[in-house]
């Protein structure tokens, strides 16, 4: 067998020495030295790996005037929310590395996706799980398809032989943390394997055209696990998020080359596997026999996608000393910057309260539009007076108890309108060049806090 040459780098500084040492005399690093391939063989290269020989024309250098730009559709899966979060479709060639917490459901997603994708060939790779395990999943969706295959194998090599044999449309690897490749002689998950597994996959869906889809795990700390130079290779990085507790799931867009990073999808876990929401707004909504104090509707953005969500406090007068501030979606501190707003504008004693927020759902929401909604939920809860059931809010409260404008508009008010709201409140800066005649719904413009508090109690 051919030699194949390897050295250890650095992580830090990027050092090299032939050998493993536990300190970098360059940074002083301890323990950052990692194994990498510097020169391969190709001879030594199965036959099934060599994609480039079909594409030894491309590896020529060419003036960028003599490129033809070639249009190339998109593959649009079955799966409308990942078409979304993509940027309109799969694009050919491309790498996705979706990444999330473990039972987040990143393997049931692609499973079904490879399952309900019938105009295709798929080939499902697992490394984790047996081929009687995915059965039992597959089964447990409910949909067959034909022209999907499975391979359990944690070998690079037998990988791409069985590709060789079944010539995919589409690749799926579950994950990247179990796969081995021949060339790097460290254990499945280290940094070198991950790197080098990655980059095998990477020179097969340039070489090849074909779109392969990287499962991945990540740390303690929530960043993706394996050296930082993964995230550099793939085209597309998603994170799948969302608490086990609750039954929704968001998909967000970390990196995307093919499209915009500011599209999200919303799942819900079923016992069929995910559903795509398509309307989440309706769902984040709780439908109440009658009024209830501390509630407030908020029209908010999650990237370019409008919702309507369901802002919940509760304030009491503190039992034992120290008032309790806890919050659940949103950012501590910016409730107890409004806390200070409204007793030092409004007069209001929220010093001597206890206060609690939620945000129904399980979401966490980091747009700033939701804080009139916020304030109007805990003066309700603080006054004991419902709000109507039939308004929501917009607004991002100033220190000073103003009401500052916010972005796209036009779009919050379009879905408020859509789910039947009467009556919206928009701070009054967003109300020039608006067009009230377009919609149903009744658009007030307030000022300040206090223009609100009188309104509505």
């Amino acid at each position: 067998m051919a030699k194949i040459k390897s050295a250890f780098f650095c992580q830090q500084c990027g050092y090299e020495t032939p050998k493993w040492t536990g300190k970098c005399p360059s940074c002083g690093a301890w323990n950052s030295f990692v194994e990498e391939v510097v020169q391969r063989d190709d001879k030594s290269k199965p036959e099934a790996m060599n994609w480039e020989d079909d594409n030894k024309e491309q590896r020529k250098a060419h003036k960028l005037e003599e490129v033809v730009h070639t249009h190339q559709a998109r593959m649009q899966a079955p799966d409308g929310e990942l078409n979304r979060v993509l940027g309109g479709g799969m694009v050919p060639g491309s790498v996705i590395l979706i990444a999330g917490d473990p039972g987040i459901g990143k393997s049931t997603l692609f499973l079904q996706l490879a399952l309900h994708w019938r105009s295709i060939t798929t080939l499902y790779v697992s490394g984790e799980e047996s081929a009687q395990q995915i059965k039992l999943r597959a089964d447990r969706i409910g949909v067959k398809n034909p022209n999907l295959y499975l391979l359990t194998a944690t070998d690079t090599n037998t990988l791409f032989q069985e590709v060789k044999k079944v010539r995919p449309q589409l690749l799926i690897i579950d994950s990247i943390q179990t796969l081995e490749s021949p060339y790097v002689e460290s254990a499945a998950g280290s940094v070198s394997q991950v790197r080098e597994c990655a980059a095998e996959l990477q020179r097969f869906a340039k070489a090849t055209n074909i779109p392969v889809c990287i499962i991945g795990h990540i740390t303690k700390d929530g960043a993706i696990a394996g050296p930082k130079v993964l995230e550099h290779m793939v085209d597309t990085v998603l994170q799948f998020e969302g608490d086990r507790h609750y039954a929704y799931r968001i998909l967000r867009t970390l990196k995307n080359r093919f499209g915009s990073t500011s599209e999200l999808g919303i799942y819900e876990m079923v016992g069929t596997g995910m559903r795509p929401v398509s309307n989440p707004s309706e769902i984040l909504l709780s439908q109440h026999d009658e009024p209830l104090s501390g509630i407030a509707i908020a029209a908010t953005m999650e990237a370019s996608r409008p919702l309507m969500i369901e802002v919940q406090a509760l304030v009491t007068t503190a039992v034992y000393g120290t008032p309790q501030r806890t919050v659940s979606g949103l950012d501590l501190r910016r409730l107890q910057l409004l806390l200070a707003v409204l007793e030092k504008r409004g007069g209001f004693h929220f010093g001597a309260k206890d206060v609690f927020v939620n945000i129904a759902g399980g979401l966490k929401i980091e747009d700033p539009s939701i804080e009139l909604a916020l304030v109007c939920s805990l003066l309700s809860s603080y006054e004991d007076k419902a709000l109507p059931s039939n308004i929501c809010l917009v607004g991002e409260i100033g220190l000073s108890g103003e009401i500052r404008a916010v972005n796209r508009i036009d779009q919050r008010i379009a879905e408020a309108d859509k789910l039947g709201m009467d009556v919206i409140f928009i701070p009054k800066v967003n109300a020039k060049g608006l067009n009230d005649k377009n919609y149903k719904i009744k658009i007030k413009t307030v000022n300040k806090v206090e223009d609100v508090y009188k309104m509505l109690f």
